[in-house]
C-alpha cells in the first residue's frame, strides 16, 4: 500500500501538505482533487518518486512497477507502435535477450526467455498496443509513422497510450482527458475501469472521475482529506460539513459577542467582578471555529449582445473541408438565437473544420454560407491560448480592444474571471495555462457576440471555473455551438447535438449516454489483453 506519515510537502516557502497521515490500498482507484495550486501535482512527482517529502514519511512498495505519462518523448524517429511497445520494460528486455540467446545458439537460454514471453503475454504485446492505439483515436496506418510526424496533442495521446502499455502496478495520470476528443475519453474511462493495479489520477473532469474512481482523495488549506466513494459524492457530504461548520461559526461569533457584553457591562462592578472574570475565561478557552472561505472567486457574466438577428447564420448544402480535401458533405444548418449545439464525432471526423466554416475562417468549398449583417462571433479555437500576448498584462489585452475603457473599468470586468488586484497587471507569460483560458474566455465575453463557437473550451480550466462557464452559457442569450470533451458543460449547456459522422452532419437522436455506448460498441474490446496489470 501507499503510506503517508505526517507527510510534510513545501513548494518554496508555500505549504502544501501539513502532517498528513493517510492510507492508499492496493486495487484502489484514487482521483486526487482540489484548487489549481493546491499541490495534487506535486504530490503525484512525490509518489512518483521525483520529490523527497519535506518532513514526514512516504512508502510505496519497493518491487511495485509504476507508469506515468511522459512529458516528452525522446524517440523521435520510433514509431508510434515501437514507442508504445517501449512502455513495457521486461518485454523489451525479454526481447533483446532473445536476440542475444539465439545470436549465441543457447537453446535452453531461449527456452526459458520464450516461457516468460508467454507467461507476461509478450506475443499479444502488439495486438494490444495497436488496440491502445485504436482507442486513443489514431487512424489505421498511424501505427508506422514516426513520432516525429505528429503534432504535440498527438504526441501526448502517445505519452498516455505508452504509460498504459505499461504492466504496472501503480499508474499516475495527470489530466490524461486534456489532449483527448471525447470518444478517446469515453475509451479511455472504459479502460480504466478494467484496470487492476492501483491508480492516482487528477482531472477537472468530474463526470470522468465520477465513472473512474473508487475513492476522493481531496487537498487543501494544506490538509489531505480521504472519501470513499466518487467525487460528486465527496463533494455533497463536504458541502453539507462546510454548511455546518459555517453555521457553527455563526453562532460561535453570537457567544462571543454576548460573553464579551456581559464582561464590558460587568467589569468595573464589584458584584459581578467574579461573573465577568468567568466569561473571560471562558472566552479564552473557546476553540476558535474557523469561517468557511469560498474556493471560488469565479463568476463569468455575459452582457447582453448589441442585436440578435434571427436567423444569425445559415449554410446551405455547404460543403466544408481544409484545402481540396472534403471532409463533411451537404451541410444545411440555420443558427437562431437561443440555439443550444453540441457537436460529437471522433476526432477527424470533421467538428473544428465545421466550427471554422461557421466563424467564416475556412469558406465552403461549395454550398452557401449566409451570415445576417448583425452577426457578432465570439470563437474560441483549440489553440486560442497561443495567440494571447504573453508580454502584455491583461488589462492590456482589454484596452487593445476598446483603448477609451480605462484601467479601472478593465480591472472591474477582469476581476470576475478571476483577475484580482496585481494579477491584473501581470505579464500573460507568467501564467499558468488555466489563467490563460480564462483571459482568452474573458476577451470573448467583452466583445459582446450574439454566436459563441467553442472549440474545447475547457482545457486547463479547474472544476469552479467548468461551473461558472456553463452557468454563464445557460443565461446567455444569443446561439451556442460546443465542441467539448466535458460531458458536464455538454449536459449543462446543449439542447440538442449534431453528429458528424460518415462525411454528414445529422441529428443525433438521443443524449450522451446514448452517445457513449455507439463508441464502445464501436470499440474494439480491450478484453484481457487491453489490462496489462493481469500479466505481470
Amino acid at each position: 500500500m501507499l503510506r503517508f506519515d505526517n507527510l510534510n510537502l513545501r513548494r518554496g516557502s508555500r505549504v502544501l501538505l501539513n502532517e498528513a497521515s493517510f492510507l492508499v490500498h492496493p486495487g484502489w482507484r484514487v482521483g486526487l482533487t482540489g484548487r489549481n495550486g493546491a499541490g495534487k501535482s506535486s504530490l503525484l512527482a512525490l509518489i512518483g518518486g521525483e520529490l523527497s517529502p519535506d518532513a514526514g514519511d512516504f512508502s510505496r512498495p519497493g518491487g511495485w512497477q509504476v507508469a506515468h505519462v511522459r512529458q516528452q518523448d525522446e524517440a523521435s524517429g520510433a514509431s508510434a507502435l515501437d514507442y508504445l511497445l517501449d512502455g513495457d520494460v521486461e518485454l523489451r528486455t525479454l526481447e533483446r535477450e532473445l536476440a542475444d540467446a539465439e545470436a549465441q545458439h543457447d537453446a535452453a537460454r531461449q527456452a526459458a526467455l520464450h516461457d516468460r514471453l508467454h507467461t507476461i503475454g509478450g506475443y499479444a504485446a502488439r495486438a494490444r498496443a495497436g488496440e491502445l492505439l485504436h482507442g486513443l483515436g489514431f487512424a489505421p496506418g498511424d501505427e508506422m509513422r514516426r513520432i516525429s510526424e505528429f503534432s504535440g496533442g498527438w504526441r501526448m495521446r502517445l505519452n498516455l497510450g505508452q504509460a498504459l502499455m505499461c504492466r504496472s502496478d501503480l499508474l499516475l495520470l495527470d489530466e490524461p482527458t486534456n489532449h483527448l476528443d471525447l470518444d478517446a475519453v469515453l475509451w479511455l474511462e472504459d479502460w480504466l475501469r478494467r484496470y487492476t493495479g492501483t491508480l492516482i489520477v487528477v482531472s477537472h473532469d468530474r463526470e470522468f472521475l465520477d465513472h473512474v474512481v473508487s475513492h476522493v482523495l481531496h487537498i487543501g488549506d494544506a490538509t489531505a482529506e480521504l472519501f470513499a466513494g466518487n467525487v460528486s459524492g465527496f463533494e455533497s457530504k463536504r458541502a453539507e460539513r462546510l454548511a455546518q461548520q459555517q453555521t457553527a461559526h455563526e453562532r460561535q461569533l453570537a457567544e462571543r459577542a454576548r460573553l464579551q457584553r456581559f464582561v464590558d457591562r460587568f467589569k468595573a462592578k464589584a458584584t459581578k467582578a467574579r461573573q465577568a472574570q468567568s466569561r473571560v475565561k471562558a472566552l479564552e478557552r473557546m476553540t476558535e471555529i474557523a469561517a468557511v472561505r469560498a474556493e471560488s472567486g469565479i463568476e463569468f457574466e455575459f452582457a447582453g449582445p448589441i442585436a440578435l438577428p434571427d436567423p444569425l447564420l445559415n449554410l446551405d448544402d455547404a460543403a466544408i473541408g481544409d484545402g481540396e480535401r472534403r471532409v463533411v458533405e451537404h451541410v444545411k444548418l440555420s443558427l437562431r438565437p437561443g440555439d443550444r449545439i453540441g457537436l460529437l464525432g471522433k476526432n477527424g471526423a470533421g467538428k473544428s473544420t465545421l466550427v471554422k466554416t461557421i466563424a467564416g475562417t475556412l469558406p465552403p468549398l461549395d454550398g452557401k454560407r449566409v451570415a445576417n449583417r448583425g452577426l457578432a462571433i465570439g470563437y474560441f479555437a483549440q489553440h486560442q491560448i497561443e495567440q494571447l500576448d504573453l508580454a502584455v498584462t491583461p488589462v492590456q489585452h482589454l484596452l487593445r480592444l476598446q483603448p477609451a475603457l480605462g484601467e479601472q473599468v478593465a480591472r472591474d470586468f477582469l476581476g470576475g474571471f478571476g483577475f484580482n488586484g496585481e494579477r491584473a497587471l501581470a505579464d500573460v507569460g507568467e501564467f499558468s495555462g488555466g489563467e490563460k483560458a480564462r483571459l482568452a474566455l474573458a476577451l470573448i465575453v467583452f466583445q459582446r457576440p450574439n454566436l459563441l463557437l467553442l472549440d474545447e473550451p475547457t482545457n486547463h480550466l479547474d472544476i469552479d471555473t467548468r461551473e461558472a462557464l456553463a452557468e454563464a452559457l445557460q443565461e446567455f442569450a444569443g446561439a451556442v455551438v460546443l465542441v467539448a470533451h466535458d460531458r458536464g458543460l455538454l449536459r449543462a449547456v446543449c439542447d440538442e447535438y449534431l453528429l458528424v459522422r460518415d462525411h454528414t452532419v445529422r441529428p443525433f437522436d438521443g443524449d450522451l449516454d446514448d452517445y457513449a455506448k455507439l463508441v464502445l460498441h464501436a470499440s474494439t474490446p480491450a478484453g484481457a489483453v487491453a489490462s496489462p496489470a493481469e500479466s505481470r
